[in-house]
C-alpha cells in the first residue's frame, strides 16, 4: 500500500504531500489540471515511466513477500527520485537503478491505461493462464521453472550451433588462412634476440674498414715497446706494468683482428636480407616475440578447426535431445494452461455480463519453441477478436481481465493503477466498472483517474486536481467538496439543486467525510 507522495516542481505543482487511504483512491478534476502527471509520478517511484519533478518521495508498506539479498528491506519503504543534472533513485537512502527498482515492484503493481492499446498479446496472456495454473497447482510452477531454466542453457547451445555451422561453412578458407599465415612466420624461422644481434653485426661491419684503418696506425707503438724497456732499464726503475699494459693492448688488437678476420668471411647482403624479412615481421607483429606467439595461436585455431566436425556433431545431439525433452515439458505445460483457461473463462463469465461483454474464450495454438514454451494465445468474443472492439469494450475487456488475474492474496499485490480506464462508456457500463473496481478495493488498493460520477462516488479518498491560473493543486475532499465535485462531473459547472440530489444518491451511506488538503 502507497501511503504518502511528497513531491517539489512538477512542472505546475510547486509542492504536493498526499496522504492516502487504503481502497479506493480516485483523482478527479478538469482536463490538463495534471491528474496523469500525479499519476505517473507515483508509477516513476516504482519503476515504470518517468516524472519530470525536481524530488518526488513515496512511503509505502513493505510487502510481507519482499526479499532481497542486495538491499535492506525496512518498513516502511521511502523512494527518493531526485533529478537535477540527472535522475537518482534511492530506495531507503540505498542508491537504487531504475531498472532493479522496476524488477523489485513488478509483483506487486497491475497497470491499466485507456492511452495503452496492450493487454492482449500471447505472452501477457500465457503469463495471465501460468499464474492461474500455478495458483491451481503447484506442479505448474514447478514445470515452468524447469521449463524456463532448461530453455536458456538449450538456446545458448543452439546459438553455439549455429556459429559453428556458420564457421563450418567457412572452414575451408579459414583452414587456408591460418595455414598460410603459419607458413608465412614458419618459412622465416625467426627466434627471439636475432634482430638485435644482426644490428649489432651490421653496425661492426659498417665500423670495420675504420677499424684495420685505426689498428695499422697504432700498430707502430709494438716497434717501440723494446725502446721503452731499455729507458725503464737503465734508469733501474720497475717497467712491469708497462708490460701488463702492451700484453693486455696485443691480446686486445689480436681479438680485434680475430673479429675482423671472421666479419670479413660474413655475407654482408644475407644479413641485411634477413634483417629485412625480421623487420617486415616487426612491422606486421610488433616484435619477433610477439610474431611467435601469433604463430603458436594460429597452430591451436588449426588443431581446433580440425575437431569442429566433432564439436557440431556432438552439439547437434545435445540439442536434438533437448529439444524432444522441451518439447515434453512444454506438453505438459500446455494442459496445464488449458485448465487454467477453462477455470478463467468460468470466473469471466459473470463478470463479463455485469460489463455488457459477450462471453470470452482462450484459444491455444501449438507454436515453434520459445521461452514461453509451445503455445500461442489469443482471445476470441463470439468468434470475433479484440482487435474489432471498441476502446470502451476494450478496456472493459482488459479490466475483467486483469480482475481475474490477480492473486487471491491481495495483500501481497498491493496496487492497482486505472488512468480513465472507465472512460468511452455508457451510463450503465460506467456503473457496472464502477462496482467492479469497488469490489476490487475491498482487497487492494487502488488509484483510479476517472472522469465519469459513479466510480468517483464510491472512493474511498477523492482527490480534485484543479488549476488556479498556472499552477496545478490537489485536494484531498471533504463530504461537501465532494458532492460539489461530483456534480460538476455530471452537469458541468452550471450543476443545480437536482444534480446535487441525484450525486447524494450515488454516494454509499457508509463513506464518511475526510480531512481536506490542499497542495499546489
Amino acid at each position: 500500500m502507497i501511503q504518502r507522495l511528497y513531491l517539489k516542481d512538477l512542472l505546475s505543482f510547486e509542492e504536493v504531500n498526499l496522504e492516502f487511504a487504503q481502497g479506493l483512491v480516485v483523482f478527479t478534476g478538469p482536463s490538463g489540471a495534471g491528474k496523469s502527471l500525479l499519476m505517473q509520478a507515483l508509477l516513476a517511484n516504482l519503476g515504470i515511466g518517468s516524472s519530470e519533478a525536481k524530488l518526488c518521495e513515496t512511503e509505502l508498506a513493505k510487502p510481507a513477500s519482499m526479499e532481497s539479498e542486495d538491499l535492506l528491506l525496512e518498513d516502511p519503504l521511502v523512494v527518493r527520485v531526485l533529478r537535477k543534472d540527472r535522475t537518482r533513485f534511492y530506495l531507503n537512502d540505498q542508491q537504487i537503478s531504475k531498472r532493479r527498482l522496476g524488477e523489485l515492484f513488478a509483483p506487486y503493481l497491475s497497470y491499466l491505461s485507456v492511452r495503452d492499446r496492450g493487454g492482449f498479446e500471447s505472452e501477457r496472456l500465457l503469463a495471465i493462464l501460468d499464474a492461474a495454473a500455478a495458483e491451481r497447482d503447484s506442479e505448474a510452477e514447478k514445470l515452468r521453472e524447469e521449463y524456463r531454466r532448461r530453455y536458456r542453457i538449450y538456446r545458448e547451445r543452439r546459438e553455439e550451433l549455429e556459429r559453428l555451422r556458420e564457421d563450418e561453412k567457412r572452414l575451408a578458407e579459414l583452414i587456408e588462412f591460418a595455414r598460410f599465415e603459419i607458413d608465412k612466420i614458419a618459412s622465416i624461422d625467426p627466434r627471439e634476440g636475432e634482430y638485435e644481434e644482426l644490428l649489432q653485426i651490421k653496425q661492426r661491419l659498417s665500423r670495420l674498414d675504420r677499424i684495420r684503418e685505426a689498428m695499422e696506425r697504432a700498430s707502430a707503438i709494438f716497434e717501440l715497446e723494446e725502446s721503452v724497456q731499455e729507458v725503464f732499464r737503465l734508469m733501474e726503475k720497475e717497467g712491469e706494468y708497462f708490460s701488463e699494459a702492451m700484453n693486455r693492448l696485443r691480446a686486445d688488437f689480436e681479438d680485434t683482428e680475430t673479429l675482423a678476420e671472421e666479419l670479413a668471411e660474413v655475407d654482408v647482403e644475407e644479413v641485411l636480407d634477413r634483417l629485412e624479412q625480421l623487420s617486415n615481421l616487426i612491422r606486421r607483429y610488433g616484435s619477433i616475440a610477439e610474431a611467435l606467439e601469433y604463430r603458436r595461436a594460429k597452430e591451436e585455431e588449426l588443431a581446433g578447426y580440425e575437431h569442429i566436425e566433432e564439436d557440431r556433431s556432438e552439439l547437434e545431439r545435445f540439442v536434438r535431445e533437448e529439444e524432444t525433452a522441451l518439447q515434453e515439458l512444454a506438453g505438459k505445460i500446455s494442459e496445464h494452461r488449458h485448465a487454467a483457461a477453462k477455470t478463467l473463462e468460468e470466473k469471466l463469465t459473470g463478470i463479463l455480463d455485469r460489463l455488457k461483454l459477450p462471453a470470452v474464450l482462450f484459444e491455444l495454438e501449438p507454436a515453434e519453441l520459445s521461452e514461453w514454451g509451445a503455445d500461442r494465445a489469443d482471445l476470441s468474443l463470439q468468434g470475433s477478436t479484440t482487435a474489432t472492439l471498441s476502446g470502451g469494450e476494450f478496456n472493459r475487456l482488459r479490466l475483467a481481465l486483469m480482475s481475474v488475474a490477480l492473486p487471491e492474496d491481495g495483500e501481497e499485490r498491493g496496487v492497482v493503477f486505472l488512468d480513465e480506464i472507465d472512460a468511452n462508456v455508457s451510463g450503465d457500463e460506467s456503473i457496472a466498472i464502477a462496482e467492479m473496481i469497488g469490489e476490487l478495493a475491498k482487497k487492494r488498493q487502488v488509484f483510479a483517474i476517472s472522469h465519469q460520477p459513479h466510480l468517483s462516488a464510491r472512493a474511498d479518498q477523492h482527490i480534485l486536481v484543479r488549476k488556479e491560473g498556472d499552477r496545478s493543486l490537489a485536494l484531498s475532499l471533504e463530504e461537501p467538496e465532494r458532492l460539489q465535485e461530483l456534480s460538476r462531473i455530471v452537469a458541468g459547472e452550471g450543476a443545480d439543486e437536482e444534480v446535487l440530489a441525484f450525486v447524494r444518491k450515488l454516494r454509499p451511506a457508509d463513506q464518511g467525510p475526510q480531512k481536506r488538503k490542499e497542495h499546489r
